[in-house]
């Protein structure tokens, strides 16, 4: 509101925007899934008030559903006991009571999965239930062949970063440093693309590997589809830091989804330690259920309990699957070990206080980080104690920027406001576009993929920024 942009944002009202298609055709199909799931969690109980309860939720997400798709006001959410309640009225009252159909994008959809979060808070057995568990354990699930390729290569650079750079093939520093610079952009790509992630481009840490890789067409392939790559500053700063002999060096990253994406964000975590590009990693999930599959605390529990027994996890078999009659494949005594090396190296980093889990209600509330220094301030006081803030997907980067309809050629440090210059926060966004908002992009770059094939041409519309084949990392040093 008062904090930000006064570029206009954009709105579920506008018809060449994917705020258009996510409110008619995207929310109702999400509240259904959530009955559905709900319906087969109750229904499965033996407890008489669990049943009730279910009964009552699922009537509430019908009602929200009808609302939604008939266009309804978006009603004051209840005193569900938590401290955000006021904030999302206020806000909610000072857009004038919209209707779902022409409201600004960023702060419906966070209001949406409040809403529904407001649902199971106003229940006794079911308040800390997560609708969207199941399929984020299924997700990761699936992913397996990914998972157990990650792990094995995970496993061999850890082991050798930890003997400390005797690296195959190395002669001088300066090749050291090169070796060390392709794999940190190869760490941070797979971050990137999270399962979309072509896992050719992983390496050994052979310094003839690393060569053959950073000229292979997997590569190529992958990097022509990062419009703006600033991984190059990311790596300086932190590299700087190392050699200026700072003992404590830490990187946040503000997590985005649970699952496959959540055990690539481990990846990357675990190896900034082992290299000595970071002394300590806060991850920052969120407090409630939210847009799906985001990182609740307790994911991280889950994927760590996963890979604890993973011939356990990997062996055993959905309701789905054996519907039908899929039979489960035994994992290798390699794939076990290098899975439980993982579940390993994470416990222990996790134990001894270099990996860290902070959520904070910020991550959920309703408007844009631009609001960050005023209404979070201790937030912002210790996220300018990091050296680098990494900020994951889609939606961090639709707040980061106030999801505002900038020019695509607005300068990233300008259209993130209070966190750009002065802000003392070192911010890197890793995002596959999958929202109209895009910004630093270079002159005519914006024109020259709306004229490709589905990208939108004439139509008015950013088609090309919606389905996640695109994606920027964009660098601001607010510390400089």
């Amino acid at each position: 509101m008062e904090y930000d942009t006064k570029t206009p944002q954009y709105n579920t009202g506008d018809p060449s925007s994917f705020a258009y298609i996510s409110a008619r055709d995207r929310w109702p199909v999400i509240i259904t899934q959530g009955i559905d799931d709900v319906h087969r969690s109750a229904g499965a109980s033996k407890d008489e008030e669990v049943l009730n309860e279910g009964k009552w939720v699922v009537a509430e997400l019908a009602r929200l559903k009808y609302e939604l798709q008939h266009d309804r006001e978006l009603t004051p959410l209840p005193d569900d006991g938590e401290s955000d309640v006021e904030g999302y009225n206020k806000e909610l009252e000072a857009l004038g009571n919209p209707k779902w159909h022409s409201v600004p994008w960023l702060f419906s959809e966070c209001y949406l999965y409040r809403r529904v979060s407001s649902i199971f808070k106003q229940t006794q057995k079911c308040k800390s239930y997560d609708l969207f568990a199941r399929q984020k354990m299924s997700t990761f699930q699936s992913s397996r062949p990914a998972v157990v390729e990650l792990a094995a290569r995970y496993k061999d650079i850890v082991t050798e970063l930890e003997t400390k750079h005797t690296l195959k093939g190395i002669k001088t520093q300066e090749e050291l440093e090169e070796a060390e610079k392709i794999l940190f952009f190869e760490m941070c790509e797979i971050c990137l693309w999270g399962n979309a992630t072509d896992l050719s481009l992983l390496t050994n840490l052979s310094y003839e590997d690393i060569q053959k890789l950073q000229g292979s067409e997997a590569r190529k392939s992958s990097e022509k589809n990062i419009i703006v790559n600033d991984l190059g500053k990311a790596f300086a700063v932190l590299t700087n830091g190392q050699k200026s002999g700072k003992k404590e060096r830490r990187v946040d990253i503000v997590l985005d989804n649970a699952g496959f994406e959540l055990f690539v964000d481990l990846i990357l975590a675990g190896y900034l330690l082992a290299a000595g590009l970071a002394t300590t990693v806060v991850l920052h999930p969120k407090s409630i259920p939210w847009f799906v599959s985001d990182v609740l605390p307790q994911d991280f529990g889950s994927l760590i309990s996963a890979l604890a027994d993973p011939q356990t996890f990997y062996s055993t078999l959905s309701d789905e699957d054996k519907l039908v009659g899929k039979t489960a494949t035994p994992l290798s005594d390699s794939e076990v070990s290098s899975l439980k090396f993982l579940f390993e190296h994470w416990s222990g980093i996790h134990a001894e206080g270099q990996l860290v889990l902070r959520p904070n209600i910020f991550w959920t509330a309703g408007g844009s980080f631009w609001r960050l220094a005023n209404t979070e301030p201790s937030l912002y006081e210790d996220l300018k104690e990091s050296e680098l803030v990494i900020f994951k997907g889609d939606l961090n980067y639709r707040k980061l920027t106030c999801d505002a309809a900038w020019s695509s050629t607005t300068p990233f440090a300008e259209a993130i406001g209070s966190l750009g210059p002065g802000s003392d926060v070192r911010v890197l966004a890793l995002r596959t576009c999958k929202a109209d908002v895009v910004v630093g992009l270079p002159e005519g770059a914006d024109e020259t993929l709306k004229d490709m094939e589905g990208g939108g041409g004439d139509s008015g519309a950013r088609k090309w920024a919606w389905s996640g084949k695109w994606a920027v990392v964009q660098f601001s040093d607010g510390k400089a």
